[in-house]
């Protein structure tokens, strides 16, 4: 009877290895892409401000900026979402009765400042800003409408947590049909453990993880697409 494999390896080693011989073929890029970045909000991006906040790469920022200019540049679509919840913190559900901390996820309520995206971003007044409640950026969200009206066959997440809603908008992504991208520099978690091995796992079974490189030279490489409102598709 098989067994479960068994490893001495860290997580960030396993990664290592799992990136340098990967053991499936990659979905790849189609022809248009949506880029999401995901709850870069003060509570995960502010490590100063917050203990809730985090930081794997520290140019995690300045690369989102970045493919988010080349993809409006290529008339492409570039939605933000952040977390934040009603007074009684009934749309978190029974995600929010776990804890009840002032840190707590369900008491980041509208309007509070972990609330806001990082001021940082470079965010641009046609971007798409969606307060999303649960992990997936696909849940009870606009999303889904935004990228059928898009057109797009594409997704790419940036964002945190690696673990959790990365991992649950992958998930949710590549069950809805789309070719899904996560550039691993654009992504961060709390702890190395959890990041590494959800990467493991994202690249193994939901999503192509590429160097942050590889995107810009995708973007960059592309010839663009006409505006929504005037097109078909993107052929080219």
């Amino acid at each position: 009877m098989p067994v479960m494999q068994t490893s001495d390896l860290t997580p960030r080693q396993y990664w290592a290895e799992v990136k340098a011989s990967p053991a499936r073929a990659k979905f790849g890029f189609g022809t248009k892409a949506a880029l999401i970045n995901i709850d870069l909000q003060r509570a995960y991006t502010d490590v100063d401000a917050y203990p809730t906040a985090y930081q794997t790469d520290p140019k995690q920022i300045d690369y989102i900026n970045e493919l988010s200019a080349l993809a409006r540049a290529k008339n492409m679509p570039v939605i933000w979402t952040y977390v934040a919840y009603m007074d009684n913190a009934d749309d978190a559900g029974v995600w929010g009765t776990r804890t009840n901390t002032p840190n707590s996820l369900q008491n980041i309520k509208v309007g509070d400042p972990r609330a806001d995206l990082d001021p940082r971003l470079e965010i641009d007044p046609h971007d798409a800003v969606i307060n999303k409640r649960m992990a997936s950026v696909f849940h009870d969200t606009l999303i889904p409408s935004l990228l059928v009206w898009h057109r797009v066959d594409t997704v790419i997440l940036t964002g945190g947590s690696t673990s959790g809603c990365v991992r649950a908008s992958a998930v949710a992504s590549l069950s809805t049909g789309y070719r899904t991208i996560v550039p691993e520099e654009c992504v961060a978690d709390k702890h190395e453990i959890p990041h590494f091995a959800n990467l493991c796992d994202i690249m193994l079974k939901y999503a192509d993880v590429e160097p942050v490189a590889n995107v810009r030279a995708w973007y960059e490489g592309h010839p663009g697409c006409p505006p929504i409102r005037e097109a078909r598709g993107c052929e080219f």
